[in-house]
């Protein structure tokens, strides 16, 4: 709620660039996180880092950069390195074309730029993977070039401190919001303030209760003095997610070892092992799903046995119930017809393939059973 003293709801840009000069950069620079990827800051660190932070949590991501910078620590040791291996340092991590581009254009770099990272903005954005965003960040915080981010942080802070109505998942808004990024970019300091712009939307001006109180733009916020802090970016309809009932299969030899595939590097979660199986088709039972798509898959006749467990697993677009049965061979051998691989492997050894987080859970209850040859 606004109160005495309460900020204008309108606001100039030059009282925002002020605003982010005087108030936001001494703000950041005094309750900044100390976060691995800010230490030793190369253009290689500053681009893995984001790449994993698209859509993901800081908190979740320092494990995951730290393991993944001690065995790919230069862009030579990722373009160097096959495909599994970057997947595997990627387990769980999700959105794998993400580490699938990377990879990509380690190997670009490397073939290109002789293993140099690019420096302008436009040879960054043409490496496999980078967007506007991720071109952005990198030349502002590993080059301090006047680039502006605009991510969902910023987006919402740009939407509180100007109460913008726009709908901001439309290209037309997010061009608006860019200029303004632009516009309040401090020339020569691009780097601080993209992060200082993020750190508010991460710490202070959150989706749901925005600390308003400490709000280092609390003044020049529209939003805020209106008292409708928590109403912008505006809320656009909800549309319903669509569910899918998925089947797969663990397969048992008589050496009680079990049947992995390796999905196509151009399918969903591509260049990652799983369980076979597939989407159920309508009037299909999960166990007619789960012998057709190993027929399809694989090329093999399947006796499906006693449902092991179900897995609930939420993609960005969609949801899933995985339904895994035990099964065996009734006839045939596997050969790979829509999958890019097959292996035959131990329980054991299945720590050693980069799986989907839906399909870890298999392969966690798998190590807590008895698997009878």
């Amino acid at each position: 709620m606004s109160g005495p003293g309460s900020p204008p709801s309108v606001v100039s840009r030059r009282q925002l660039k002020r605003a982010v000069r005087s108030r936001l950069l001494p703000w950041f620079a005094k309750h900044r996180r100390d976060l691995p990827w800010r230490r030793r800051r190369t253009p290689y660190r500053v681009w893995i880092a984001e790449s994993m932070l698209v859509q993901t949590r800081v908190d979740q991501v320092i494990a995951y950069y730290r393991r993944f910078m001690k065995r790919l620590p230069s862009v030579r040791a990722l373009a160097d390195a096959p495909l599994d291996d970057v997947l595997k340092q990627w387990e769980g991590l999700g959105y794998y074309a993400r580490a699938r581009n990377l990879h990509k254009a380690a190997r670009h770099i490397v073939t290109r730029y002789n293993g140099r990272f690019p420096r302008d903005y436009e040879s960054i954005q043409a490496l496999p993977g980078i967007g506007p965003y991720m071109a952005a960040a990198i030349a502002s915080l590993a080059f301090n070039q006047d680039h502006a981010v605009l991510d969902g942080n910023v987006i919402r802070v740009l939407s509180r401190l100007t109460a913008y109505e726009g709908d901001t998942s439309k290209g037309t808004a997010k061009r608006e919001l860019q200029t303004l990024a632009q516009d309040l970019l401090i020339e020569g300091e691009a780097g601080a303030y993209n992060e200082a712009m993020m750190e508010l939307g991460a710490l202070i001006c959150t989706p749901r209760q925005p600390k308003c109180a400490v709000c280092p733009m609390q003044r020049v916020c529209a939003a805020y003095g209106k008292g409708e802090a928590t109403l912008y970016p505006r809320p656009r309809p909800r549309r319903a997610v669509p569910h899918k009932e998925v089947g797969a299969a663990v397969v048992v030899n008589r050496k009680g070892q079990v049947l992995i595939a390796q999905r196509l590097d151009n399918a969903m979660l591509g260049g990652l092992w799983e369980f076979p199986g597939g989407t159920q088709e309508p009037d299909e039972t999960m166990a007619e799903c789960v012998a057709r798509e190993l027929k399809e898959e694989l090329g093999i006749t399947i006796e499906v046995g006693d449902r092991l467990m179900i897995v609930k697993h939420a993609y960005s677009h969609f949801t899933i119930a995985l339904h895994v049965y035990m099964a065996r061979i009734r006839k045939g051998r596997p050969r790979p017809i829509h999958c890019a691989d097959y292996r035959w492997c131990n329980i054991e050894d299945l720590a050693d393939f980069a799986f989907s987080r839906a399909d870890l859970h298999v392969v966690e209850r798998l190590r807590s059973i008895s698997i009878k040859a």
